[in-house]
């Protein structure tokens, strides 16, 4: 059992685990070499070498094979069938070109091994021993036949590779499929569980995961950009970085968004100083910045903002949550200047009708339920389990109705038991009630917010995943909005983790608690300030 805060490391393992990362290289580039020398001869095309910083770090590096073909392909204006995945290696698609390279890949292997990187074999030894769960998540179909010829599968609790992923049907880098999957694999939550990568389209994964922590080792000179596309830090090598470093990391503190409006955090808010723990891990500059620098710059800011405990106080039933006029004149104003969504638990139509401006846009439900400017969408999977939410909240309202204080709330897309009005000794039997409908059925997962039990469909959505979505919606992109989300409770932490290091995370809280979360607000009051702060100057 472990001691620690965090509960999981996913590794990558080219360039992360094994030196195996020059070998892929040396195999891309006899495959494409190969191919670009055919269509010199065949077509009189220019011969243009492939080379590893102009083509294999940005369009091949990390990315599943047939994906980084066609990455590669299309910067060089190269346009071939995709084929199958059975095309022979000598077969002119994209899929052929990605079998020739595995082709050369394996032999180089069967000739010269693989070597490992021994300060990752240290830290995932060390982390076996404190408890900590440890899975590998890999674009390599060779995955497997690496770990063997290494001697080390079994340092592994879980190994999600591209045989797995095509099995699965799991997208590949940048999206955060195979390191979702091995933490859940290994019984671990992705909030409480680190990525590390040696990619730019993997520490992309781990940030659109909605990983604790992303680790970025940069080993090619890249630790600048692994940084720039979503690692919350970077070392050159695994030897530089600690278990208690790590968990130092899980105890951030968000810092006062006022008194740190002109000024940057020290040492940003964290029990123990990161930099003096491990002082050649280098931290993303976002954490380093002041609260006025996150809102300054070119990028145009988009607001996602939660509803309760955000723009209303939060008050002992949920329909007793009213946005007074004040804070509605504000939210039209700054609806006026720039784009506003409303995120929150509540079902859509409920939220709308609360707020009444039709300049705001709303995705209620934690994102299931979405409502643009242009788009709506609702989100498949979960539509499907409204049947079965319905009947479980009949049935959970009949088990619990003896209980004096408790609410009982059917949102469409969720159930949430509110206990705030609940004497405390109710509240095991209440949550044994709720564990038990979780438990009895596999589409549904518990989550626990400020007072109360919320009972969702157990997909890979939440309010962070959400956001991303509309942001491609609006057809935008993280280097051109400033993407600014606003929240106070348990549900609002996937989206300060989808968004920090490539947005501006904001906690409304009294305590300066633990969060993912930059800054922090102590009131509604200090959110409508903010609000009118930048109305007024913005």
């Amino acid at each position: 059992m472990s001691h620690y805060s965090f509960e999981a490391v996913i590794f990558d393992l080219d360039g992360v685990i094994t030196k195996t990362a020059q070998v892929h290289f040396q195999a891309w580039k006899e495959a494409f070499e190969e191919y670009l020398r055919m269509l010199q001869v065949r077509d009189g095309r220019a011969f243009k070498e492939f080379t590893h910083e102009a083509d294999y770090l940005p369009y091949v590096d990390g990315k599943p094979r047939y994906k980084g073909v066609q990455s590669f392909l299309e910067s060089r204006d190269i346009n071939i069938p995709f084929g199958q995945p059975e095309d022979a290696p000598d077969k002119e698609t994209v899929c052929g070109i990605g079998n020739k390279k595995n082709v050369q890949f394996q032999k180089i292997v069967e000739k010269q091994g693989a070597q490992m990187y021994p300060s990752s074999i240290n830290l995932i030894k060390e982390l076996r021993r404190a408890g900590i769960k440890v899975g590998i998540a890999s674009s390599s179909k060779n995955c497997q036949l690496i770990l063997k010829s290494c001697g080390i599968e079994d340092l592994f609790e879980t190994r999600v590779d591209g045989v797995v992923s095509v099995k699965l049907g799991l997208k590949g880098k940048p999206e955060g499929d195979i390191f979702v999957v091995a933490a859940h694999n290994v019984g671990a939550n992705v909030s409480k569980s680190v990525v590390i990568e040696d990619a730019t389209s993997g520490v992309q994964a781990g940030r659109n995961g909605g990983f604790g922590l992303v680790l970025g080792v940069g080993r090619e000179n890249n630790v600048k950009g692994l940084l720039e596309n979503g690692a919350d830090a970077a070392v050159e090598d695994l030897s530089q970085i600690s278990l208690e470093w790590i968990e130092s990391w899980f105890k951030r503190r968000p810092c006062s968004l006022f008194e740190n409006w002109q000024s940057p955090p020290e040492k940003i808010n964290t029990p123990k100083d990161l930099q003096a723990l491990c002082p050649k891990a280098k931290i993303n500059p976002y954490y380093l910045r002041s609260a006025k620098e996150g809102f300054s710059g070119n990028k145009k800011p988009v607001f996602f903002l939660d509803y309760d405990g955000t723009l209303t106080p939060i008050v002992s039933r949920p329909d007793l949550a009213i946005l007074d006029d004040k804070m509605r004149q504000t939210l039209a104003d700054l609806s006026g200047k720039f784009q506003v969504f409303i995120v929150s638990g509540r079902m859509r139509e409920d939220v709308e009708n609360l707020v009444g401006l039709k300049g705001v846009f709303y995705a209620g439900s934690h994102g299931f339920d979405i409502l643009g400017p242009s788009f709506v969408m609702v989100e498949p999977r979960a539509e499907k389990t409204i049947p079965l939410i319905a009947a479980v909240t009949k049935e959970i309202s009949r088990e619990l109705a003896g209980i004096e204080g408790v609410l009982i709330e059917e949102k469409k897309f969720s159930l949430a038991v509110h206990y705030r009005l609940v004497d405390e000794k109710h509240l095991p039997g209440i949550e044994e009630a709720v564990n038990k409908k979780v438990v009895s059925h596999n589409e549904l997962r518990l989550m626990k917010g400020k007072k109360v039990f919320e009972i969702l469909p157990a997909i890979d959505w939440d309010k962070g995943k959400a956001i991303r979505w509309i942001i491609a919606a609006l057809g935008l992109s993280w280097d051109r909005a400033n993407v600014v989300y606003i929240g106070d409770d348990t549900t609002d932490e996937d989206a300060f983790r989808m968004i920090r290091t490539r947005g501006m995370p904001v906690l409304v809280a009294e305590d300066n608690r633990t969060s993912c979360a930059d800054f922090r607000l102590s009131s509604v009051e200090e959110v409508k300030k903010l609000f009118e702060d930048i109305i007024n100057n913005g």
